[in-house]
Order: C-alpha cells, then sequence, then structure tokens
C-alpha cells in the first residue's frame, strides 16, 4: 500500500513519525461522454471567456469572485506562501470521549502506519486511547487544506478521519415533524420487535453494491455485442402509511421464517407394545 502522506503526530513533547494511507477505496466502472450516434469521445476544452482563445492547463489560476465584477487572480505560489501551523503535523489539541463526536461531522478516513523507530511512541498512544476509550482530535493540513481530524483506534492500528469545521454543519431546525406526536407503548414494542426481526443474521460484509453489479453486466454486454441482460425488477417504495401497527406486524410476518414441514406422529407407547405382543402369539402358534 502506497503512503499519501508523510509527517508526525505531535502532543506535549511527544513526536511519533508516520504516513497516512488511504483506507477506502471506491469501486465502480469509469464512465465518460460520447457522441451517441457513433461513440465518438466528447472532450471539454478550456477556453477564456474574454479572449476566447483554448488556455494550456499550465496557465489556469484560481479567482474569487466578490460579486461587484472584480476578480482575486490566486497562483499556486500565492497559495504556497499561506501559513499552515499544522503541515506535516498531525497536531493532538485534545483527548475527548469516543462516544462525544457524531459521526455527522467524519469526512474521509486514512490508516495511520508508524516509521520503524516510532514503534513504542505509536504503541504507547494507541494503548492509552484504548484504557481510556478515547479519542484525539487534531489539526492537519492535506493539499494544502488545514482540517479538523480525529484520531482513534481500529483494531489494532491508529486511524485519522478528517472532520468537518463546526460552522461547515447545517442546523437540523425545522426538519422534524412540527406537530406534536404520541407514540403508544405497543407500537413502540412492535417497532422494537421489527427491528430485532430485521437484525437477525445479518451479515454487514455480505452487502455489495447490486447496481454496480448490474452496470459491470451491462457493460460487458455492450462490450461483446450480446443481449442485454435482464435485469431484477425494483420493488416499489411504499407510498403511504394507512394503519401503522398492521404496517409493523405484517413487515414481522414477512420476515418471519415458514413454518417447518410435518412430520410423521411416532407410534404411541401402548400401541408399539400391543404390537410386539401380537407379533410374539403369531410367531409362538
Amino acid at each position: 500500500m502506497r503512503s499519501m502522506w508523510k509527517g508526525a503526530i505531535g502532543f506535549g513533547l511527544v513526536s511519533i513519525p508516520v504516513k497516512l494511507y488511504s483506507a477506502t477505496e471506491e469501486h465502480g466502472v469509469s464512465l465518460h461522454q460520447v457522441h451517441a450516434a457513433d461513440g465518438g469521445r466528447i472532450r471539454m476544452r478550456r477556453s477564456c471567456e474574454k479572449c476566447g482563445k483554448e488556455v494550456a492547463y499550465a496557465d489556469i489560476a484560481k479567482g474569487y469572485d466578490d460579486g461587484t465584477g472584480r476578480t482575486a487572480v490566486l497562483t499556486d505560489a500565492d497559495l504556497t506562501e499561506l501559513p499552515l501551523p499544522s503541515k506535516k503535523l498531525i497536531d493532538v489539541l485534545a483527548f475527548v470521549d469516543a462516544g462525544d463526536i457524531d459521526p455527522l461531522a467524519l469526512s474521509r478516513a486514512y490508516y495511520v502506519g508508524a516509521e520503524a523507530a516510532a514503534a513504542k511512541p505509536y504503541v504507547l498512544l494507541r494503548e492509552a486511547l484504548v484504557k481510556t476509550g478515547k479519542a484525539a482530535v487534531t489539526k492537519i493540513a492535506l493539499r494544502t487544506r488545514e482540517s479538523l481530524a480525529l484520531l482513534r483506534v481500529h483494531e489494532d492500528v491508529l486511524v485519522l478521519h478528517t472532520m468537518l469545521w463546526p460552522d461547515e454543519i447545517r442546523s437540523a431546525s425545522g426538519l422534524a415533524p412540527s406537530e406534536k406526536v404520541t407514540v403508544r407503548p405497543q407500537e413502540l414494542k412492535m417497532a422494537e420487535s421489527l427491528m430485532e426481526t430485521l437484525s437477525e443474521d445479518f451479515d454487514l460484509a455480505a452487502q455489495h453494491d447490486e447496481y454496480q453489479h448490474a452496470l459491470d453486466e451491462l457493460v460487458a454486454a455492450k462490450l461483446e455485442g450480446e443481449p442485454i441482460p435482464e435485469m431484477a425488477e425494483t420493488a416499489a417504495a411504499p407510498d403511504n402509511v394507512v394503519d401503522l401497527m398492521s404496517a409493523l406486524q405484517a413487515s414481522i410476518d414477512a420476515r418471519a421464517p415458514a413454518p417447518a414441514a410435518p412430520t410423521a406422529k411416532k407410534a404411541a407407547p401402548k400401541k408399539k407394545a400391543a404390537a410386539k405382543k401380537a407379533a410374539a402369539r403369531k410367531k409362538a402358534g
């Protein structure tokens, strides 16, 4: 696995040299735009709206429009000079209870690998986090942008999750039902029963992207000039719920295992004994 960042974890006077590795990868078929009539590739050309000329990528800079017609042009050299206090450093700000961080704030995940000479301080930090149930809130600069990040333990490896800044998380105010809703105890119990039923024998590792699988089959068929495979129909989502209790019960019934087939009944003890006596008399006579 190839590292994408090299630096150090710093807290107090402790410095732990580490590397970051992408912890996730997305699978999928890479699609691009083509001319439907002949399959020719559609190319997007970079052109300047002022002079109309095509612009080479090396001549493109970044700009900010203030909304009044003024544009601030920012070159790579300008951006390089901006101060980044946490550059090449995972700067630990504080240790918090792991459960206090809302997953809504988490973004990308990276495995944190230790340099050979940093094995002991790496393990010491890892074990301290495990024992205390804590995670570290840090700052880090990745790709010229500084962000908050959460450092936690996954199995026997430290994992770094980049985080959104607090003001980047939108308020959920006004999205919950506005009217007062009363949930009866029996409705809550039925919902809990459905939750248990749905969770029986669930294996997260066995889940897969059915859309991606169907897309792979479609692309393969198109490339080989074969007939398009039949696709499974997608069940329509229910558009309303008239009776909540009935819907909950129907959901539970739909998940219940089919009854076992009836088995032949064993002969009653008295009948077995009578049959043995009759066979003995017949043999003696």
